[in-house]
């Protein structure tokens, strides 16, 4: 098992980075790195957060997936989320890929996939909104969830219809695409962009129009967003009537059925992607059913409908110049090797992962050694080997830490009852607020985009204000003294208001992001959402770690023992509840809203059994969208015990005689219906 807190302090540093390119690139249009290194940070976090779960970031382009709007622009949210791909690498990943949405849709169903397969052109995502054909409103993706409004600018687009007088175009649809810069024209504008990707955004969004208009921009469209009286079965069919209502798409789409000949196509497109007048990174894969996709939607930030697929890793040699020791959140200690820069498919890399302890001493890896290096899908660089021919005679192993470096404190690895093995991950044994970087940490978590998400609060503001012991704990925030931040080097009246500002603005959170604000170990984002709906109100929440009443999250489906383990471990702590009691003085948490509005609202559910083409998961997504609640366990405040084929005769009974009525798949759609 890798060592989570380890992971997480190497993919805090990749986010750090990313951040300060995307001022850069987004807001001042002067990128620092090329823009085949900005796609590569952005992926080794993706690639990150796809091999390890439970990393999130408020600035993690999983979630934001672009940048923040500036403030030049008025500001719209998207009616639909314009949200990011999972990323695939090889066949493996494709095989799970596929699998995932067969064990959501019932393989026994389906004996093979149509997938409309499109390149994944790398430019600037936007949408366009028509009503009854005319262009309303255009928008960037900005941090996916809300955009920029630059509807004049995108009008300059020859390639963007400003009118469609096609019988067969809906009354109102949302047309999304990518603008970019055709390779040729760029050679006319490196004088003025760093790349052509640049060139895109920082055209996009000047103030004036006619500047816009200077540059050859183009536009390529592939998917919609909001689509009133949407009569079309296929992506691929929506694809050809987007060319036929005057829009450009890609002369690469195409259909194919099957993995293997997924894996042709991608070898074949990623020999020839030079050759073409645009820059791509990869391919995507859409199920082209689209009410298959309406079955399957989202997962966290992306959709389980679609991924892309990213094109091949690069590798190179360096030298290890020393080892480094992180500490992260959890208290897991991450080692990173700081080797000699190299350049590695066009990014110069100077850290890579090591995983953990039993990663090191499996490999030998040792300082001073030369070592192999591989950015995997074009994503966070790792050492894959030693080259034992060029190792120093003199060369010792490499010791890990048994002191936190850090607090001094015991690091040991937890043991994993489930297993019954010891985790690989070393921790830092203290309770988190007595050991600098955990604290540390832990106040970055508190302040990100999906927990309190005060803007102007980053890393480097944390880590300064730490310093100058500003902060000690979460609450300590909303005691600052602006005073002394706006006599430091950097900061003055205006950056000092926007701080307050930010502050005030956070103070209002729902219930489930205090949640996950906490920091809980094993409560992400989706956990914390789990435990708000059932819980609703924060009293309850309150009146739980007041009387230790852990057993409730028993009953909570997707809440297991570790879970409850954890939350238990965390109202342990004397300083855990002072945060919580300290917090609740100064925040004002909304209680979970719940939907309902559904049939199936104030009923619990539970499921035991195989359905009929139907997954257990698709299942519960039904229940939910219905306002129904599921249960992980027969009890008397169960009401509905759904069995499909071979059911655990215990829960059968066990709910006869408790009175829990005893329903099939048929009954349960009889009462949605």
């Amino acid at each position: 098992m890798e060592d989570k807190e380890s992971i997480k302090k190497i993919y805090n540093n990749y986010i750090k980075e990313l951040k300060k390119h995307n001022e850069l690139y987004y807001l001042k249009d002067k990128p620092s790195i090329s823009d085949r290194d900005y796609d590569d940070l952005k992926n080794k976090i993706l690639e990150f957060e796809s091999k390890y779960i439970y990393l999130n970031h408020k600035d993690s382009p999983s979630k934001n997936i672009g940048f923040k709007p500036s403030k030049v622009f008025k500001k719209q949210k998207h009616k639909v989320a314009m949200l990011s791909l999972s990323n695939l690498f090889d066949k493996n990943d494709i095989i799970n890929f596929e699998k995932k949405i067969k064990n959501y849709l019932d393989s026994s169903s389906y004996n093979f996939f149509e997938y409309s397969v499109e390149p994944k052109i790398d430019g600037i995502s936007a949408s366009l909104t028509y009503k009854n054909g005319k262009l309303i409103t255009g928008l960037s993706r900005g941090d996916g969830y809300e955009g920029e409004v630059i509807t004049e600018n995108l009008k300059t687009i020859n390639d963007i219809p400003k009118y469609i007088n096609s019988k067969d175009f809906p009354s109102e649809i949302e047309i999304r695409g990518e603008v970019y810069i055709k390779k040729n024209d760029f050679e006319l504008l490196k004088e003025k962009f760093a790349n052509p990707r640049n060139a895109a955004s920082g055209s996009l969004r000047q103030k004036n129009p006619s500047e816009t208009k200077k540059i050859p921009l183009k536009f390529i469209a592939y998917t919609f967003g909001i689509f009133e009286k949407n009569k079309f079965i296929k992506q691929s069919d929506f694809l050809k009537s987007l060319k036929i209502w005057g829009f450009k798409t890609s002369r690469h789409n195409k259909v194919v059925s099957n993995i293997d000949d997924m894996i042709k196509n991608h070898q074949n497109f990623e020999k020839k992607r030079y050759e073409l007048e645009y820059d791509v990174d990869g391919l995507v894969y859409k199920i082209n059913d689209l009410k298959l996709q309406n079955r399957l939607g989202f997962v966290g930030n992306a959709p389980r409908w679609a991924a892309a697929h990213k094109f091949s890793a690069a590798t190179s040699f360096s030298k290890v110049l020393k080892i480094e020791i992180q500490v992260g959140r959890t208290g897991a200690l991450t080692p990173v090797a700081k080797v000699e820069p190299v350049n590695i498919g066009g990014v110069v890399v100077s850290n890579a992962t090591l995983h953990n302890e039993d990663e090191i001493k499996k490999k030998d890896i040792r300082v001073g050694d030369v070592v192999k290096i591989e950015r995997a899908g074009d994503v966070i660089p790792h050492v894959v080997s030693v080259d034992l021919s060029k190792r120093a005679l003199k060369s010792s192993k490499y010791k890990f830490p048994v002191n936190c470096p850090s607090c001094g404190s015991k690091v040991e690895k937890e043991y994993n009852s489930q297993t019954k093995k010891y985790d690989a991950v070393k921790r830092c044994s203290s309770n988190g607020f007595t050991c600098e970087k955990m604290a540390i940490e832990k106040i970055k978590h508190f302040v990100s985009k999906d927990a309190l998400n005060i803007e102007g609060l980053g890393k480097k503001v944390v880590e300064k204000f730490w310093e100058k012991s500003f902060i000690r704990y979460p609450q300590d925030i909303f005691n600052l003294n602006f005073d002394k931040i706006e006599n430091l080097e950097g900061w003055g009246q205006q950056s000092v208001a926007n701080l307050k500002y930010s502050i005030d603005q956070s103070k209002k959170i729902s219930f489930h992001r205090f949640i996950f604000a906490l920091g809980i170990r094993h409560i992400g984002q989706e956990n914390a959402k789990i435990i708000a709906k059932h819980l609703q109100k924060k009293e309850n929440f309150f009146k739980i770690h007041k009387n230790y009443n852990f057993d409730f999250f028993k009953n909570i489906d997707g809440i297991g023992a570790i879970q409850i383990s954890s939350i238990r471990k965390f109202f342990s702590i004397k300083e855990n509840l002072k945060v919580v009691k300290d917090l609740s003085n100064f925040l004002y948490i909304e209680n979970e809203t719940i939907n309902n509005s559904g049939k199936l609202k104030n009923f619990s559910f539970m499921i035991t059994g195989k359905l009929d083409k139907m997954s257990r998961a698709e299942a519960k997504s039904i229940i939910e969208k219905n306002s129904g609640k599921i249960l992980s366990s027969v009890t008397k405040k169960l009401n509905y015990l759904i069995i499909g084929d071979k059911p655990t005769i215990k829960k059968v009974n066990e709910a006869k005689e408790l009175g829990v009525k005893v329903i099939d798949q048929k009954e349960l759609i009889k009462l949605i219906n």
